[in-house]
Order: C-alpha cells, then sequence, then structure tokens
C-alpha cells in the first residue's frame, strides 16, 4: 500500500523529472501537510478524497474532471475542497464537477442539469 506522498506521486512514475517538492506542496495545499506518510488506512475519507484531489493536480493539468468530490465528506471538509476547487479555477484551469448536492452545485459558477439523459438547462 503506498502512503499519502507516493500516492500523489503515482504520476511521475513516467517522468523522469522529481515531482517530490510539488507533490509536498500540493499535500500542504489540501490541509495534509504532516500526514504525508499515512497508509490510506490511517487516513480519513476527506484526507483520502484530498490526497486523489493533490495526485490529479501534481501534472498540472489544464481540466479536472471531479465526480462527487465531496461525496464522502462532511459539510466543513466538503467546504475546503469546493474552496480549493474555485481557486485552482480562478487559477486559469478548467473544472467540470459532477455532484448530486445541491449546495455543491450552487457554489460553481456554471451549472447545467441533466435530467432523464437529457441536458435540461442551466439552474
Amino acid at each position: 500500500s503506498l502512503n499519502a506522498l507516493e500516492n500523489v506521486l503515482l504520476p511521475s512514475l513516467f517522468s523522469e523529472e522529481d515531482l517530490s517538492e510539488r507533490a509536498m506542496e500540493l499535500l500542504k495545499m489540501v490541509g495534509l501537510q504532516g500526514r504525508w506518510d499515512h497508509l490510506p488506512g490511517e487516513l480519513s475519507g476527506g484526507e483520502r478524497q484530498r490526497v486523489a484531489l493533490a495526485r490529479a493536480l501534481l501534472r498540472n493539468p489544464p481540466l479536472i474532471l471531479a465526480d462527487e468530490p465531496t461525496g464522502n465528506i462532511d459539510t466543513t471538509q466538503a467546504g475546503k475542497l469546493m474552496r480549493i476547487l474555485r481557486r485552482i479555477a480562478r487559477e486559469g484551469k478548467a473544472i467540470i464537477v459532477a455532484t448530486h448536492d445541491p449546495v455543491v452545485a450552487s457554489s460553481c459558477h456554471r451549472v447545467l442539469r441533466l435530467r432523464d439523459g437529457k441536458m435540461g438547462g442551466r439552474m
């Protein structure tokens, strides 16, 4: 099993670039400084969710697809995660969030509703 830092570094296995420092910065950004060496079983659901976000950001992608990013975390952690996603969006990244949570949807810049397999317009 991989610890949090190794998990975030997983995408770098296909790169010769050393991304350890960036991985540690991302773990700090998502509030997991000091938890770098923890295994998944030692992390809460919300912490594992934040490790996944840090891993997704490691290679600095222009687009983030987030499927129910707050599904396994409490409202406090969900708010923190959404603030991180909004900050990333302000930095010029495109973020697509799929959610059933109206609170999460209301915090997004633009919301499209999918109902019965059809796009139902904006909220």
